[in-house]
C-alpha cells in the first residue's frame, strides 16, 4: 500500500511540475491589443491621435506616436518609459506629433537607455531637429538640480529601407522587409500606397499567440493584402464611401481624388478581408465625414466580408 502511494504521489509531482512551465511560458507569450488613439487629424476629444500598443507579456511595442500618445499609455495602464521598440508608418504630422513627447517624456519618467524606433526615410532627420529644439530643455534636466539620466534621450532610429523589388509580380518576401525578429516576436514592414508619399508602412507582428497587420495610411493594397491572410486581426484605416463628395470649401473639389489616392474606402476593406480572411476586422483612423459606424459595418459587408467587424475605441483591448 505504501508503495503504490509513494507511486501516485511521484506521478502527481511530475504532472504539476510539468504543467507550471506551460503556465509560465503562456503568460510570457500572451498578446494583447491596446487602441491607444483611433482619432485623425480632426480633433476629437473621444480619439486620441493614431497610436497602438502591442503588449507580449511584460513586453511593450508601440505603433505611431500622435497627439495625447503619453497621456492614453498612462489612461491604460502601460508603462510610459519602457519599450523594447517603437514603429511609425509614415511622416504624416498626425501620426508623429506624440513623437517628442515620447522621446522626452519617457526620458523624464525615468527612461536611460535610448529608445528603438523603427520607420521611413526622413525619421533620422525628424529625430535629430526634435531633439535639437528641446536642446536647452534637455541640457537644463540634465545639469541643473533635477539630475535627469545623461543621454537618457537619446534615439536609435532605424531607417526603413526601400523594398527590394516594387515590382507587383515579385514574391511577397522580396517587397516585404523583416525589421524586427527578437525572442519570438517579429516585424515585418510592408510598403503601403498613400498617395503622394514616397515612403509609407504598414506592419504585421506575429507573436508566439497573435498574428496581427496594422494597415497604417494606405489606399487599396493588394500587398498588404497578401501579408493579411488568415491573420487573427487585421487593424485598417477606412473611411464611408457612400458619403464621399467634393466639398463646399476652397479646392474642395479634390477631395474624393484625394480620398481614393490616400485611404481606402469601407467596401475597399471588406474586397480586401473578403479575400484575406482574417479572424477578426478592426476599422480605426476613421475620416467620418457624417457617416455613422453603421455605416461603416454595411460597406464593409457591401464588400463582401461577412466575418466579425468592430469600430475600434480609444483604450479597447484585444
Amino acid at each position: 500500500m505504501r508503495s503504490v502511494l509513494l507511486i501516485l504521489a511521484a506521478l502527481s509531482f511530475a504532472i504539476h511540475a510539468s504543467a507550471a512551465p506551460t503556465t509560465a511560458s503562456n503568460a510570457a507569450d500572451s498578446t494583447t491589443v491596446i487602441l491607444l488613439g483611433t482619432g485623425m487629424p480632426r480633433p476629437n476629444p473621444e480619439r486620441a491621435g493614431p497610436a497602438t500598443a502591442i503588449t507580449v507579456g511584460n513586453r511593450q511595442f508601440l505603433f505611431d506616436a500622435g497627439p495625447a500618445v503619453m497621456r492614453q499609455l498612462a489612461a491604460g495602464g502601460l508603462s510610459f518609459k519602457d519599450f523594447e521598440a517603437v514603429f511609425i508608418t509614415h511622416l504624416h504630422s498626425d501620426h508623429t506629433l506624440g513623437y517628442p513627447d515620447l522621446i522626452l517624456t519617457s526620458w523624464v519618467m525615468g527612461r536611460t537607455a535610448p529608445l528603438d524606433v523603427y520607420g521611413p526615410p526622413g525619421l533620422k532627420e525628424m529625430t535629430d531637429h526634435l531633439l535639437a529644439a528641446w536642446r536647452e530643455d534637455i541640457d537644463i534636466r540634465t545639469n541643473g538640480l533635477e539630475r535627469d539620466a545623461p543621454g537618457g534621450e537619446k534615439v536609435n532610429v532605424h531607417e526603413i529601407a526601400p523594398p527590394a523589388s516594387s515590382d507587383t509580380t515579385a514574391s511577397v518576401a522580396a517587397r516585404t522587409q523583416v525589421v524586427y525578429d527578437s525572442a519570438g516576436v517579429r516585424v515585418t514592414a510592408i510598403p503601403v500606397p498613400h498617395g503622394s508619399w514616397k515612403h509609407a508602412y504598414g506592419f504585421r507582428i506575429d507573436t508566439p499567440a497573435k498574428s496581427i497587420v496594422i494597415s497604417g495610411d494606405t489606399s487599396y493594397s493588394p500587398l498588404l493584402l497578401e501579408m493579411s491572410r488568415g491573420v487573427d486581426i487585421l487593424i485598417h484605416e477606412v473611411y464611408p464611401l457612400v458619403y464621399l463628395k467634393p466639398e463646399p470649401r476652397p479646392n474642395g473639389e479634390l477631395w474624393p481624388e484625394y480620398m481614393h489616392t490616400f485611404h481606402t474606402s469601407d467596401v475597399e476593406v471588406g474586397r480586401l478581408a473578403t479575400a484575406a480572411q482574417p479572424k477578426k476586422v478592426i476599422l480605426h483612423h476613421v475620416v467620418w465625414m457624417g457617416g455613422t459606424e453603421a455605416d461603416l459595418v454595411a460597406g464593409v459587408r457591401q464588400g463582401g466580408y461577412q466575418g466579425p467587424v468592430i469600430i475600434g475605441a480609444d483604450l479597447s483591448r484585444y
